[in-house]
C-alpha cells in the first residue's frame, strides 16, 4: 500500500467506523458464537502473495464482527465504559502515523513534554493535592500514562517494595533479601480489584484481604488492627492499596480513616486506585470522594473509562518520582543522552521500555470538549444511573443492593419468603443468563455482601433516558417469564427440547453464559475465602467496631456463616497448593515462613525505631504540605 492507497483507504476506513457507530443498534450485542469459531473461518497459515484490500474488509465484516462484543452498543450495560469519543480516536490515528517510540527524552521530545503537561492539567482538574504535580515548585512527584490500571498498581506496588526492601536491609544489612522479602505484606479491601492479587504474586509477597462494612468501604480500625496483628507476629507491612469506587459495587473505601493509620507505619506505601471514578472528580459535586488523598503516596485513574479516551489510557501520579524510577530503573548505554539528569525518561516509570504518543489524544480530548464538556458527559452518566435505580425501587420484585453514586447501579430480584438465599441468588443467575443469551442486553454479576447480583452500568456515550427504559423493559418482561412461566414440568420438557437442538442453538453462547457466571470457565474460583496465617497461638483478627454509615442500598440476607475479617494471599503458597494438591500443607509453610525468623533491630522499640534512610524518606505528611 503506498501512501495515495492509504489515502484513499484511510478514508473509507474513517466511513466504516461512522457506519458502524451509526448502524450499532442493529446488531446483537454479544457474538452467538463458540470458541474456536474463527479458527475453521481463516486459513491455517498466512497467505504467500498479497491480496487485494477490499477482500481483507469483507473478511472484517462476514468473519470478524460477528465475534465482536459490542462494547459501544446502547444496549451493553456490563463491566464499565470503554471510552471511544472522536478526538481520541483521531489522536490514536496521528499518533500510529507519526510512529514514534517515545522511551526518552531523547527518543521523542514532545512525547515526553506533552506527557508532563498533559498529566498536570488532568492532576489539577481532578484535584490531585500539589504533591503529585511534576511542574509544580518544588515538588518531587508527578505523572505518566499507562496502559492499564494493573499497570499502576504494579509499579506502585514495586516501587513500594523496593522501598520496603531497602529500608530492612539497612536495619538488617547481614540478613538475606530473600528472606526479608518474605516478611512483607500488604493490604487491600476485599472489594479491591483482582490487579491487586496478581501485583502481590508478580511481586512475590504475601497480601492480607481484609473485609470491608456493609457499605462495600475500608474502614481505618480494620486496617489498624490488621497491621498490628501481622508486626506481631513478625511480618512488616509495606503496602496498602485502597479503592474509590469498586469494580463490584462502586463503593469507595475510607481514605480519611485509612491515611492516619498508614502513617503510623514507618514507610508504608499508601496507592489509591480510582480508575473508574477517577474522571468524576472533574466535577465539583464529586470531589468530596477525594478527602484524605493527601495521604497517599500513588493514585491512578482511567480516562478511558470515564472520560471518553479510548484505550489505553491510565494515569498515574506518584508523590515521589525517586522512589519509583529508583525501583524500575535500568541504563544502558544506548538508551542514556546528554539530558538524562536533567530531563524526565518514562523509560524509568513502568515496565515496558517502548511507549506510544499516548498524550496526543488525552491532549485532543481536553481541548475539544473543554473540561466543562466532560463535566457534562459525567452527569448524564450519573443521572441516567439514577433514574434507573428509581426504576427498580419501583418495581417490589427487585431491591438495589448498592449506594449509587456514579453510573453504577447493583440490583436482584428479592425472592419469595420461603426461598433461601442460595435459592435466590440461583434464581438471579438464571434471570442474567436468560438476558445475556437472548443478545438484546448485556450485563454482568457481582457479589455484594456475598451474595449474587446483576450489574447495570450507563455505558454508552450517546445513552439516552429512552435507552433506560429500554433496557428496563427487557430486564422486568425476562423476570415475569422467570416468576410466572410455566411450570416445572413443563420446564423440564422445554429443557429436553433444547437439547435435541442443533449445537448452536442448544448452546446458544458459551461467552454470554461464561460472563454470567465465572465458575463455568474457571470451575477452580473459591467463594470461601483461605485461612488466615497467624503465628502459632495469635488470635484471629476480629471485625471491625465501626460507626453506622448512612445508606439508601437495599438490605440484602446475609449468610449464616460467619464472616472472616481478613485473609492472606500469598504467591508462594499457591504454587506449593498446585503442585502438591495437599490442602494440609498450605497453613504448614504458612507458619513454618512466618515464624522462621523475627526481624528486629538490638535495643530498637517495636515500631518506627529506624527512620527511613535518604533517598527512600518518604513525602511529607499531610500535616506538613499545608
Amino acid at each position: 500500500m503506498d501512501v495515495e492507497e492509504f489515502r484513499v483507504r484511510g478514508k473509507e476506513m474513517v466511513d466504516y467506523i461512522c457506519t458502524y457507530m451509526n448502524t450499532l443498534r442493529t446488531r446483537r450485542v454479544v457474538p452467538s458464537v463458540e470458541p474456536g469459531y474463527l479458527r475453521t473461518a481463516l486459513p491455517a497459515e498466512a497467505p504467500h502473495h498479497p491480496e487485494p484490500w477490499d477482500d481483507v474488509m469483507n473478511d472484517v465484516e462476514q468473519k470478524i464482527m460477528p465475534g465482536v462484543t459490542h462494547w459501544q452498543h446502547p444496549r451493553f450495560h456490563a463491566y464499565f465504559p470503554a471510552g471511544n469519543g472522536y478526538p481520541s480516536i483521531l489522536g490514536d490515528m496521528l499518533s500510529a502515523g507519526i510512529g514514534c517510540i517515545g522511551f526518552s527524552w531523547a527518543a521523542s521530545t514532545a512525547c515526553t513534554e506533552l506527557e508532563i503537561i498533559m498529566l498536570d492539567w488532568m492532576g489539577k482538574a481532578i484535584g490531585l493535592p500539589p504533591a503529585f504535580l511534576a511542574l509544580e515548585e518544588g515538588s518531587k512527584g508527578g505523572g505518566v500514562i499507562q496502559g492499564s490500571a494493573s499497570e499502576c498498581v504494579l509499579v506502585s506496588m514495586l516501587a513500594a517494595r523496593a522501598n520496603g526492601i531497602k529500608r530492612l536491609k539497612h536495619q538488617f544489612p547481614n540478613v538475606d533479601e530473600g528472606l526479608l522479602l518474605s516478611k512483607l505484606i500488604a493490604y487491600c479491601s476485599k472489594e479491591a480489584h483482582s490487579c491487586v492479587e496478581k501485583a502481590a504474586m508478580i511481586c512475590f509477597v504475601k497480601l492480607r484481604i481484609l473485609q470491608p462494612d456493609d457499605n462495600g468501604s475500608l474502614r481505618g480500625e480494620t486496617l489498624k488492627e490488621a497491621m498490628e496483628e501481622d508486626e506481631e507476629a513478625g511480618r512488616v507491612p509495606f503496602f496498602v492499596a485502597t479503592t474509590l469506587g469498586t469494580t463490584s459495587c462502586c463503593s469507595f473505601d475510607n481514605l480519611p480513616e485509612i491515611g492516619p493509620v498508614v502513617r503510623k507505619f514507618p514507610c508504608v506505601w499508601l496507592h489509591v486506585d480510582a480508575a473508574y471514578a477517577g474522571s468524576s472528580f472533574l466535577c465539583p459535586e464529586h470531589k468530596y470522594h477525594l478527602a484524605g488523598v493527601e495521604y497517599a503516596d500513588s493514585f491512578n485513574t482511567n480516562p478511558n473509562k470515564l472520560m471518553l479516551a479510548s484505550f489505553d489510557c491510565s494515569l498515574l501520579w506518584v508523590t515521589n518520582r525517586y522512589l519509583l524510577t529508583s525501583a524500575l530503573v535500568v541504563d544502558p548505554l544506548y538508551l542514556q543522552h546528554c539530558y538524562d539528569h536533567t530531563a524526565i525518561d518514562y523509560r524509568h516509570w513502568g515496565i515496558s521500555l517502548s511507549r506510544r504518543f499516548r498524550s496526543l489524544k488525552l491532549w485532543f480530548m481536553l481541548r475539544s470538549y473543554g473540561v466543562s464538556g466532560l463535566q457534562k458527559y459525567v452527569r448524564k452518566h450519573c443521572e441516567l444511573a439514577k433514574y434507573f435505580e428509581r426504576l427498580v425501587k419501583k418495581d417490589d420484585r427487585f431491591q438495589v443492593c448498592n449506594q449509587v453514586k456514579l453510573g453504577l447501579v447493583c440490583f436482584r430480584l428479592v425472592g419469595g419468603p420461603d426461598e433461601t438465599p442460595e435459592q435466590i441468588d440461583e434464581m438471579n443467575k438464571k434471570l442474567l443468563t436468560n438476558i445475556n443469551a437472548s443478545g438484546k442486553l448485556h450485563m454482568v454479576p457481582a457479589s455484594v455482601r456475598e451474595r449474587f447480583v446483576i450489574r447495570f452500568c450507563v455505558v454508552a456515550q450517546h445513552a439516552t433516558r429512552e435507552d433506560i427504559e429500554v433496557a428496563w423493559d427487557i430486564i422486568s418482561d425476562f423476570a415475569t417469564e422467570l416468576l410466572e412461566g410455566p411450570d416445572k414440568e413443563r420446564d423440564l420438557n422445554e429443557e429436553r427440547t433444547r437439547r435435541n437442538r442443533a449445537a448452536l442453538a442448544h448452546k446458544r453462547s458459551f461467552f454470554v453464559r461464561m460472563v454470567s457466571d465465572p465458575k463455568i470457565y474457571n470451575p477452580a474460583i473459591n467463594k470461601t475465602p483461605p485461612p488466615v496465617a497467624t503465628s502459632p497461638g495469635s488470635p484471629p483478627a476480629a471485625a471491625p467496631s465501626t460507626p453506622d454509615t448512612p445508606s439508601d442500598s437495599g438490605s440484602i440476607q446475609q449468610p449464616t456463616t460467619p464472616k472472616q475479617s481478613s485473609w492472606i494471599s500469598w504467591p508462594l503458597g499457591f504454587f506449593f497448593q498446585s503442585v502438591d494438591h495437599d490442602s494440609n500443607d498450605l497453613p504448614l509453610r504458612f507458619r513454618h515462613l512466618d515464624t522462621m525468623v523475627r526481624l528486629k533491630s538490638p535495643g530498637a522499640s517495636r515500631r518506627g525505631s529506624t527512620p527511613c534512610a535518604s533517598p527512600e524518606h518518604r513525602a511529607s505528611s499531610p500535616s506538613n504540605n499545608h
